[in-house]
């Protein structure tokens, strides 16, 4: 029987209901916020899967167009692989719900989420966490939940709850946190260079309406929750544990401080060791666990206890780095950056709008001008590994990264390009989204793109015991595989632009999470006056191979001129021109091209063929017809008139073709328009005018020397005047 739990969040009503739908899966509830509504369901396998070190979740984002009433716009006219927004929320709910799973359960397990309704106001992201968490807490599956999930804006200096897209736009900050009753989980913000305090400010105000959600889903288990199934944690035995340690004996304490490659190498050799000596006693897999157990403890005994890293940083120090701009000769703009072990190269592409990328998802928005895409190859890490294309991973850096930046980007109306960054990771030890973040800036700046300033990223992480715990700055890949926080803050000098926090443990304290912004704060204004030295603005001018984009303004009345019988005229100047052109609705024309001659040359077309006719005017036109009644004069594209044969000269013309033929360029005169629009040209008014010109620069000169006797200035027409009769006597 379905059954309705509900509590206020953000002045809205949220519904959770269960019973009513998908009563075969192990749990399966629908959420319910303003009219956006989600089905999710959660399943389990019933037999572990062997062989893995880690735990087998998969979280599916199905958006449905149907929910918003739309036909997806592909070939076959139906929901294909995932959109990006798909795939960034699969990963938000991942991150917040797996470190609550039980340590060594291998089952699989798969949360499914449907997008059933949207009102485009309410992001169905949040109640999908919302709802995993509850369809989990139901479910037979073992979960240290519940978690809640809630949406922060700041709007008219007050931060609110689950703000809509159309409040999102004016609100400098859009941040999601999770979390259980007591600490936050999951954090993830993009901004517009807020303060720290306030990214801290907002944390605080959204646990208090995940308190609620929390006790919501308490209800909701203990109304219809199932028994959890049997699941006993697999440990490593003592027995091996003490042997193990017996067998090192302290050989462990030199290896953290080898570098990167040796290390390995030397703890292979170990294992192998080990493996051999104790392989009587232990399974391979309780020995080389007890081996990594070990060194995993004595790694962050060496943090905790001297406050020295692998690499012997201390807690706050930041690995060498070094900056590179215009690596590349063909491309627009590039930036090498290199932080360690770690690097990235990012290339600038600058392209028309008309490149921009369309969105066909459920989402308000439908195109985008700024892409960010990161690229992470196995060679990175010394790797061998088929190439299949970006990963959930890959895709979500790299849509964090395009996060950060986009703040600090020109408008569209200041600078009419679509952007694309591509961050390729050519070697990696830790931060390489960071990296990716620090060399796109300098990719943008070296391209000319008017960035307002430089961004730049830190990792951060942490390393606890009991009550004590160390912060560290610029974390590199140990220290993420072995400590407790993976803590990601980009922004300028002004303020932080993105921001993602994932922990490994159950939950963390306030007082750590500001500590740690205020430590990765630090580390950022190092990383940026590093980047400084490089470049410090944006050069100048574009690169002489990136397109030149002019912009022009037409009367909206004219667009059709432009535009031409099925884009026909339109299509005709950008083959002429060998140039991109496109027009708003408002009359603002983009006019795209390599070559300033090309650009020239279509902006005068086009002002032609916007141009009004005026009576009274000069033009200078093509003859495009001949008649035995007067000649068709072209005066710009697509406006010609009639010159009668009487207006051909100012004197009597026996025939048209006497004067003119088809190809001639003449001067003409707009002498009429009649109520038909019909033109009529005058190329006598024009040799009239000209006259009236001459005589009047005759009497100007009257005042100077004459000519000598015997010039004989040409008459109109090619005849001469008749010699000036000498003086009578």
């Amino acid at each position: 029987m379905p059954q309705v739990f509900e509590c206020i969040i953000g002045g809205q009503a949220l519904v959770i209901e269960i019973g009513k739908l998908a009563s075969q899966a192990s749990g399966a509830v629908t959420v319910r916020y303003g009219d956006t509504l989600v089905l999710v369901t959660a399943c389990v396998s019933s037999e572990r899967r062997e062989g893995g070190d880690f735990l087998p979740l998969t979280v599916d984002y199905e958006e449905r167009h149907y929910a918003a009433g739309k036909i997806p716009g592909s070939f076959i006219r139906r929901e294909t692989r995932p959109s990006q927004d798909a795939i960034l929320a699969d990963r938000l709910i991942d991150r917040a719900i797996r470190p609550l799973f039980p340590k060594g359960f291998r089952n699989e397990i798969q949360i499914v989420i449907t997008i059933l309704s949207t009102d485009r106001e309410n992001d169905p992201d949040i109640l999908a966490m919302i709802g995993a968490s509850s369809a989990l807490s139901i479910s037979e599956i073992p979960f240290d939940g519940p978690i809640g999930a809630v949406r922060v804006g700041y709007l008219n200096g007050q931060l609110i709850f689950n703000p809509t897209y159309t409040q999102l736009n004016d609100s400098p900050l859009d941040l999601v946190v999770a979390g259980t009753g007591d600490a936050v989980i999951m954090v993830e913000a993009g901004a517009t260079e807020v303060p720290e305090s306030l990214i801290f400010d907002a944390i605080k105000f959204g646990q208090q309406a995940i308190q609620e959600i929390v006790a919501l889903q308490q209800r909701l288990r203990e109304a219809c929750g199932k028994p959890k199934m049997e699941f006993k944690e697999s440990e490593v035995s003592p027995e091996a544990e003490q042997a193990v340690s017996s067998a090192v004996n302290g050989r462990l304490d030199e290896v953290i401080y080898k570098p990167r490659a040796e290390r390995e190498e030397v703890l292979s050799a170990i294992g192998e060791e080990l493996c051999q000596e104790l392989g009587e006693r232990f399974t391979q897999e309780e020995i080389l666990s007890a081996l990594q157990s070990h060194f995993k403890r004595a790694l962050r005994e060496s943090i905790l206890e001297k406050g020295v890293r692998a690499d012997g940083r201390q807690l706050n120090e930041v690995r060498p780095i070094t900056c590179e701009i215009g690596f590349l000769p063909r491309t627009h703009g590039s930036g090498l950056f290199t932080r360690g072990e770690t690097q990235v190269l990012t290339t600038t592409t600058l392209g028309s709008v008309r490149q921009e990328q369309l969105i066909d998802t459920i989402s308000q928005e439908e195109s985008k001008r700024f892409m960010h895409h990161y690229n992470f190859p196995p060679f990175s890490v010394g790797e061998v590994r088929r190439l299949v294309g970006p990963g959930r991973r890959a895709i979500g850096h790299g849509a964090l990264a395009e996060k950060a930046l986009a703040p600090i980007l020109p408008s569209e109306e200041d600078f009419p390009y679509t952007i694309r960054l591509v961050s390729e990771v050519l070697s990696s030890n830790g931060s390489t989204f960071m990296a990716s973040v620090c060399a796109s800036s300098l990719s943008l700046m070296d391209a000319g793109v008017a960035i307002k300033a430089h961004v730049a990223g830190v990792a951060m992480g942490l390393i606890t015991r009991d009550d004590k715990y160390a912060i560290l700055t610029d974390i590199q890949g140990l220290e993420d595989a072995y400590g407790d926080m993976d803590f990601k803050a980009a922004g300028t000098s002004e303020g932080i632009t993105a921001l993602q926090m994932d922990i490994k443990l159950k939950q963390i304290s306030y007082e750590v999470v500001e500590r740690a912004l205020e430590q990765a704060r630090e580390a950022r204004l190092f990383i940026l006056a590093k980047m400084n030295e490089t470049i410090s603005t944006s050069r100048p001018e574009l690169s002489k191979y990136a397109p030149r984009v002019y912009k022009i303004t037409i009367p909206p009345d004219r667009i059709g001129a432009v535009i031409g019988p099925g884009g026909k005229m339109i299509r005709s100047i950008t083959e002429e021109t060998g140039t991109t052109i496109d027009v708003d609705n408002t009359g603002t024309v983009l006019i795209g091209s390599v070559s300033e001659e090309g650009a020239q040359k279509a902006i005068k077309i086009i002002e032609s063929l916007t141009r009004e006719v005026e009576v009274g005017a000069t033009y200078t036109g093509k003859v495009t017809r001949v008649e035995n009644y007067g000649a068709f004069v072209e005066i710009f594209p697509g406006k010609d008139g009639m010159v009668h044969i009487s207006e051909l000269a100012d004197y009597r013309v026996p025939s048209v073709e006497d004067v003119v033929k088809v190809g001639d360029e003449i001067m003409v005169m707009v002498t009429e328009i009649d109520h038909m629009g019909r033109i009529n040209l005058s190329r006598r008014a024009v040799f009239q005018g000209l006259s009236k010109v001459a005589k009047v620069e005759d009497t100007k000169t009257s005042g100077f020397p004459r000519k000598p006797q015997g010039s004989r200035p040409q008459r109109q027409g090619g005849e001469q005047r008749s010699p000036r009769r000498p003086p009578r006597a």
